[in-house]
């Protein structure tokens, strides 16, 4: 790894307050890969073998059953997934893979949990991260439940669009991706984009553009006990 990646993984909420033993102990025995878009980097019902981080790309995180699948939630530079499972020594309940190339570090699950048992600001950190991630849960369930599709969409790009200089949402996934990510159908998407256009949501293939932040601000309603930028 570079200086540059070992100051962002230690700058990360779960390894800031931890021991500079631990730290290190944890980096020299992870393993840095990279992987091309669409790979498949973890299966949900298979143990959890890693803790990991990414460090470069995108990952999508999604689940199936009876024949279908969804998408879950995005996975952005630089930040971990998924925790839970490896605190309890279970089986992962998600599946991940590479939207884009991405260069992924991935930390034995065992190496975690007794650098937990060894370093109590580490724990202390676990316990935040794992609230962090209860939060954004409810988060989601309130988004899904309390907006129409249009409403979702809107306040999504309006997220991202305030990541970017220009206000230009550049989509690093398939629109069908996104579409499961909000919970809808891709013609629902196409149908919520046909509603924003009104407001300035201008649709080019795979850049959209953001021409008038203030009416799509003022349809979208952002509430910061639903929002969250990363998800």
């Amino acid at each position: 790894m570079q200086p540059d990646d070992v100051d962002a993984i230690r700058n990360l909420p779960l390894f800031r307050d931890c021991m500079p033993e631990t730290f290190e102990a944890l980096i020299k025995i992870s393993f840095l890969q990279r992987f091309p878009q669409g790979v498949l980097l973890i299966s949900e019902n298979d143990p959890a073998d890693f803790l990991h981080v990414v460090l470069e790309g995108l990952v999508e995180m999604f689940g199936s059953s009876g024949g279908r699948e969804t998408t879950i939630s995005f996975v952005r530079p630089v930040s971990t997934f998924i925790l839970a499972a490896v605190l309890k020594d279970q089986v992962y309940l998600q599946s991940a893979r590479t939207i884009s190339r991405s260069r992924i570090l991935m930390i034995p699950a065992q190496a975690v949990r007794q650098a937990m048992q060894q370093d109590k600001a580490f724990m202390l950190s676990i316990v935040g991260e794992l609230a962090t991630g209860y939060r954004r849960v409810v988060k989601e369930l309130k988004n899904q439940k309390l907006r129409t599709s249009s409403e979702r969409l809107a306040n999504w790009l309006l997220a991202q669009g305030r990541l970017s200089d220009d206000g230009t949402v550049r989509l690093a996934m398939e629109k069908r991706v996104l579409a499961s990510r909000l919970g809808m159908t891709p013609e629902n998407l196409s149908r919520a984009f046909s509603t924003l256009r009104d407001l300035g949501v201008r649709v080019e293939g795979n850049i959209i553009r953001l021409e008038d932040m203030e009416a799509l601000t003022d349809f979208s309603q952002p509430n910061p006990l639903i929002d969250d930028p990363l998800i």
